[in-house]
Order: structure tokens, then C-alpha cells, then sequence
């Protein structure tokens, strides 16, 4: 048997690899292989006659199939082929063999002739596997891979073990759907990202509400760490919905509504509230005395000279939507008693508004539309401010219920309603929604008789 071509050139270990080789994705330096250490392999691999042996380019194929057979931890027994070899591959196989291949077709090579012809030359007394730990680096098993690679994430989503208990469905959904996995690819990129949204959440809902640069710049790395697109602004929002309980959807307007709903505004001038007959300064007074709804900004509630000499009203009612507000400045005029609409979910603005009324010792009374959706919006207005049901439980919505000749159908998945369980309860088996407009002529019933 010829062994008497060219060596390859050391590699970084000491022991000979083949020109040009490229270490598969599964091989590392620094891991003790299953079959010798590399020290071992060195002192009993004869590395010169090893690099002429097997190191050569037109075996490559052959020591990257027995590594790959290694790494799944499979024996080194049978044959393995190369489909279409060329001229180089075939010499390279007949020097190793010592044995002329065949001049056409595939290329195959025992194993257990490699292995025996590697031990009984002297050249690599381990056989087979010692001597391509000692070509090629140390083979670290694909399911220690998995394994370590496993314990990694587990590590990098420690962080989620510090949230409190209103976040746990959310940390649960996220280890579970991929999201993390998808934004950071790998647990050394899914480490920082997921501490940085612990910290985000941790600190939310922003009271006084601010800007998202501003939050960012203050608890985060940098005023651009939550720009719309980031990995981090997303999940940081996922975990918001989860926090505030904001309803699913899409879009721009859906997003910045969305960060709206924990404090975090695009500015302080586009979060706004509408109200009716609140008093405290000369704007505000002068509107009240003309009965005229009036629309005020988060600025006007946070910035310099902020409306939060609001004065208490004894009562304060919520409304849904506009239409109520508007009939009852219409009904009622100045002589209503103090209103704000949310327009939807409620806005940073309105919140900054009730838990100023409500610190100030103003009872909250809400009422909204009869689905799923205005419960949710009530839901979300509870984590907040407290309120009390204005003509808002089971036995006002079975009321209205009989009193309306046609009313469409109850559509979305439902809802609790922890102010009155009742409430659910009728929704699901009447079936119908009920609107605020439908109520009406009752809403504003109570409120002339509050004017009185």
C-alpha cells in the first residue's frame, strides 16, 4: 500500500487536515469528542502518515460521511458511497484501499476495511474514529447539541420568571408560539431581547403617560429601542395586549392605540379625551357655562399648566360613545352633570383624566354597548380607575333585551365581566348586542335626574 504523497499542513491542534476543508456545522474545537481526547489521539496517531492517508482532498467526502455518522452516533459499520466521483476522488479511494476502484459508477467504501487498515498499519491504533478526531477535530454528538442548545434558551428565557402574575399567560404563550425563537434566531441574540422587554413591562403602565422615546431613552438602551419594526417593539407590544387586555387587530392606528393603552404616545397631542361640563379652569369653565362639549389633550392634562385642578364633581359618568354625549349636551345642556366618552378604548388621555377625578374623590359610573367588545372596553378601563355600573349589569341588558323589537346578533368571541359575572352569562344566551343609542331615552333619564 502506497501511504508516500504529500502531507497536509497542521492544523490549529496539531494533527493534519485536508486543504481546504471547511469544519462541518456540528464540530467544535473546544468539546471532548465520545472516542479519544484530542491529546490521546495525538499521542497515538501517527499524524504524518495520517495526512498522507486520509487527508487528501479527494477524501474529504469520505471523513465529513464518518463524522456525520459519528455525530448521530451511529456505528462505523457498512459502506458509504459516493454517487458521482470524479477522477480525483477515485485515486484518492485507490491509494487508501490500495486497490484500484472501478473506472465507472458510484464510489463505495467499507468502513470496517478503514478501520482495520488504519489499525493494523500502526497509523491510528483507535481505528476509524480516533483517526478522524485526529484529521479533523473532535465530534461533538447532534443530540448534545440540541441538548445544550436547548438549555440555552431555557436561560435566555429566564427573565420571564421575574414578571408578575398578570403577565404569566403572556410569558407562557411566548415560549411556546415561536415569536422570540422567530425575532432572534439564536438564545445569544434572544437573551438581551428578552431582558430588555422584561424591563419594559415591568415598568408599564407608564404613569404619567410619555412618549415611547422618552420611556425608551429612560428604562431602555436608547430612545430608538422601541421604533415601530424593532424585535424589541414587538415584543414588547405583544406583552401590552396582554397587560391591558387591548382587543386584537392591525394596522398603524391599531398599534399606536395599542402603546396608548400603557402610557406610551406617539406625542401628547393626539391622545385626546372628550368631556362634558368638567370645570377647574377658564376654557374648561367656559364651555360648561355654554353646555358645549369639549376636547381635551394629553398635554393639557400632563404639560406645564395641566387641567388637573379639575374640580371634584361628586359624580362622573362614562360613556362608550359620542352619540350619548352629544344627546345629552343637546337634552341637558349645562345642567349635566359631568360626562366623558372614551370614544372606543380608552385613550391615555382619558385614563390621565379619571384617575385624576378618581383621586380626587369622584365616583366613576360607565356604561357602554351590550357585546363582547364594550365589555372588553370595560374590562380594560378596570385595570385603571375603579368604576360602578351605570345601567350596566345582567338585569339592565335582559331589559333592554325585551324592550327592543330587532337587534343584531352577538358577534366575537366572549368576554368576563368581573363587575357582574351575571352579565356574561345573559349575553351568551340572549344572543343579541345591544348599543348605547338603543338605551338612550334611559341614559339620559338618570342623568336630568342627576342635574336636579
Amino acid at each position: 500500500m502506497d501511504v508516500n504523497h504529500a502531507t497536509a499542513p497542521p492544523d490549529r491542534d496539531g494533527g493534519r487536515t485536508a486543504p481546504g476543508r471547511t469544519t462541518p456545522p456540528d464540530v467544535t474545537t473546544d468539546e471532548v469528542p465520545r472516542g479519544p481526547a484530542p491529546a490521546e489521539a495525538r499521542a497515538d496517531v501517527d499524524p504524518e502518515r495520517l495526512g498522507r492517508l486520509l487527508g487528501d482532498p479527494g477524501l474529504t467526502w469520505f471523513v465529513d460521511r464518518v463524522r456525520q455518522r459519528m455525530a448521530r452516533g451511529r456505528p462505523l459499520t457498512g459502506t458509504v458511497t459516493l454517487s458521482d466521483p470524479d477522477e480525483s476522488q477515485r485515486r484518492a479511494a485507490e491509494r487508501l484501499l490500495g486497490r484500484a476502484p472501478r473506472a465507472r459508477g458510484s464510489l463505495g467504501i467499507r468502513l470496517d476495511i478503514v478501520d482495520e487498515i488504519l489499525r493494523r498499519s500502526g497509523v491510528s491504533p483507535g481505528g476509524l474514529a480516533a483517526a478522524v478526531v485526529a484529521l479533523a477535530g473532535p465530534v461533538v454528538l447532534h443530540a448534545e447539541t440540541r441538548n445544550r442548545e436547548e438549555r440555552a434558551w431555557e436561560e435566555a428565557y429566564a427573565p420571564l420568571g421575574t414578571l408578575d402574575a398578570e403577565l404569566a399567560p403572556w410569558a407562557e404563550r411566548i415560549r411556546g408560539d415561536g415569536l422570540v425563537r422567530r425575532l432572534a434566531r439564536t438564545p445569544e441574540a434572544a437573551a438581551p431581547l428578552v431582558e430588555a422587554a422584561v424591563r419594559a413591562l415591568r415598568a408599564l403602565p407608564a404613569s404619567p403617560p410619555t412618549s415611547r422615546a422618552t420611556f425608551a431613552a429612560r428604562d431602555l438602551s436608547g430612545a430608538h429601542a422601541l421604533d415601530e419594526g424593532t424585535p424589541l417593539a414587538t415584543l414588547v407590544l405583544s406583552g401590552i395586549r396582554c397587560l391591558t387586555g387591548f382587543p386584537d387587530g392591525s394596522g398603524a392606528q391599531w398599534r399606536r392605540e395599542a402603546w396608548a393603552s400603557a402610557g406610551l404616545l406617539k406625542d401628547d397631542l393626539s391622545s385626546t379625551v372628550l368631556t362634558l361640563n368638567l370645570r377647574g379652569t377658564p376654557a374648561l369653565d367656559w364651555m360648561a357655562d355654554a353646555g358645549e362639549p369639549a376636547v381635551l389633550t394629553l398635554r393639557s392634562l400632563t404639560g406645564r399648566a395641566p387641567v388637573a385642578s379639575v374640580a371634584p364633581t361628586g359624580t362622573v359618568h362614562i360613556c362608550e360613545n359620542p352619540a350619548v354625549l352629544s344627546a345629552a349636551a343637546d337634552t341637558l345642556g349645562r345642567a349635566c352633570p359631568p360626562m366623558v366618552c372614551l370614544q372606543g378604548q380608552p385613550s391615555a388621555a382619558a385614563l390621565t383624566l379619571l384617575r385624576d377625578q378618581s383621586s380626587r374623590g369622584a365616583r366613576l359610573l360607565h356604561h357602554g354597548d351590550f357585546d363582547w367588545g364594550g365589555v372588553r372596553i370595560a374590562t380594560a378601563l378596570g385595570r385603571s380607575v375603579p368604576w360602578l355600573p351605570w345601567r350596566y349589569t345582567a338585569a339592565d341588558y335582559r331589559a333592554a333585551v325585551t324592550a327592543v323589537t330587532e337587534a343584531p346578533d352577538l358577534t366575537g368571541p366572549p368576554a368576563a365581566t368581573p363587575w357582574d359575572p351575571a352579565l356574561a352569562v345573559a349575553l351568551a344566551e340572549c344572543g343579541v348586542r345591544v348599543e348605547e343609542e338603543t338605551v338612550l331615552n334611559d341614559l339620559l333619564t338618570d342623568l336630568g335626574t342627576q342635574s336636579r
